[in-house]
């Protein structure tokens, strides 16, 4: 008697490979669930791996597209980049996941949802979250949680003895020393050899990026142009090719990024499950995409909302990195964000060079910007000697709050 239909989260590696074996074990129907986020995989070599381990069915989906549009573009909207550095493109990519899974299993029937996230991890809250947002009454299995799962399998080694007497195939190639996750936004690295945080990254470990000592001598010039805060067209003003529909845009992104060694960064950083984690990512367009938009935001935008809406980009990223993406709050946050991008519209020009961007231009029919008003050259209008009221008058404050703390002291 079956326990019930599951829907996993199935990537075709080792770890939901031995786990799609292991629930239909314990008595489960088992539906694979294989998102096309970007990340290089052979999808079809992956659905017949599952039918031939026993998946009662297996949808393998295509959501590059709707990733860019619905997940990307909001980030890019919030100038998203967690402690300052990290611009989120493993929290970005679960949600988006989550939401086809918990799809799925709705359509299928199915009580419940699966995924291969560790116990330590971000990701399971980031997947749980959204499947009990989205399908409060479904049920998660998760194995790397279960007593009886984690102490079978307490390494590599394990499940590689485990799919052995199963049939299960491995990978002919020894696997890297260290954990990666890819999608169309980045490409992260992680545990193994990197768990030393003083470890250096060896050369060979990026996969998305060139170095940028052999990245080419000539950069690349490009014009984004922006409409309600996202690109609706990028130009290579060095070649002439353009594009101009979402999922292109940030494929060339990738690409122009990758070619000239952009978005490379190191660092430490505050899971919320509460330790540190040593994480290394390659992120090329979405570095390009930030330098860009904050530009073309700053040129655009009233100082006072921009203001309020830069605390809101941190709220945003740290709720993102969280897994609340489709938390009351995470979406009042989008609908504020994407309210104070009407007006961020026009066309940035920058140069890609040697794992730099460089800002050269902007034009926009919404700027803010008064040529006349701040030149050194006209008077426009502006009188100077108002100036000095001005100065008298946040002088008071200032000297008087000067005056208090000298006095305590």
């Amino acid at each position: 008697m079956s326990k019930g239909t599951v829907v996993l989260a199935y990537s075709g590696g080792l770890d939901t490979s031995c786990i799609l074996v292991w629930l239909k074990e314990q008595g489960y129907d088992v539906i694979a669930f294989l998102a096309n986020i970007g990340q290089s995989e052979d999808f079809d070599a992956a659905r017949k791996k599952a039918e031939n381990l026993g998946a009662k069915k297996v949808f393998i989906d295509d959501l590059r597209a709707e990733f860019v549009t619905d997940f990307i573009w909001p980030a890019v909207q919030a100038n998203a980049i967690y402690e300052d550095r990290y611009l989120l493109g493993t929290s970005i990519a679960r949600p988006c996941i989550a939401r086809r899974q918990v799809e799925i299993a709705r359509r299928e029937g199915a009580q419940f949802v699966s995924h291969g996230a560790t116990g330590k991890g971000n990701d399971q809250i980031r997947f749980e979250l959204t499947c009990y947002a989205l399908y409060p009454e479904v049920k998660v299995i998760s194995p790397w949680r279960i007593p009886e799962f984690y102490n079978s399998f307490k390494g590599r080694k394990d499940l590689m003895e485990y799919a052995e007497k199963h049939g299960i195939p491995v990978p002919v190639t020894p696997k890297a020393p260290w954990s990666m996750d890819a999608n169309l936004m980045h490409i992260s690295y992680e545990s193994g050899i990197l768990e030393n945080p003083k470890t250096h990254a060896p050369g060979d470990l990026y996969l998305m990026t060139k170095n940028p000592e052999d990245s080419p001598s000539t950069s690349d010039v490009l014009e984004i142009q922006f409409k309600n805060g996202v690109p609706v067209k990028v130009t290579n003003m060095t070649d002439g090719h353009s594009k101009d529909s979402a999922l292109d845009i940030f494929s060339y992104l990738n690409e122009i990024g990758g070619k000239h060694g952009v978005g490379r960064i190191d660092i430490v950083e505050n899971r919320f499950i509460g330790m540190k984690s040593r994480g290394i990512y390659e992120t090329p367009g979405g570095t390009i995409l930030l330098k860009a938009h904050l530009d073309i935001e700053t040129f655009t935008m009233d100082k006072e909302v921009r203001r309020i809406k830069q605390g809101l980009g941190v709220r945003i990223s740290e709720l993102i990195y969280n897994g609340f993406w489709y938390s009351p709050e995470g979406e009042y946050l989008r609908h504020c964000i994407a309210k104070s991008q009407e007006n961020v519209e026009g066309k940035v020009q920058l140069s890609v060079f040697k794992g730099q961007v460089y800002i050269l231009g902007r034009e926009s029919p919404k700027s803010l910007y008064n040529e006349e008003l701040v030149s050194m050259d006209v008077q426009g209008d502006y009188e100077p000697s108002d100036a000095s009221g001005f100065i008298k008058i946040i002088a008071v404050s200032v000297g008087h709050r000067s005056c208090m703390i000298h006095y305590h002291l």
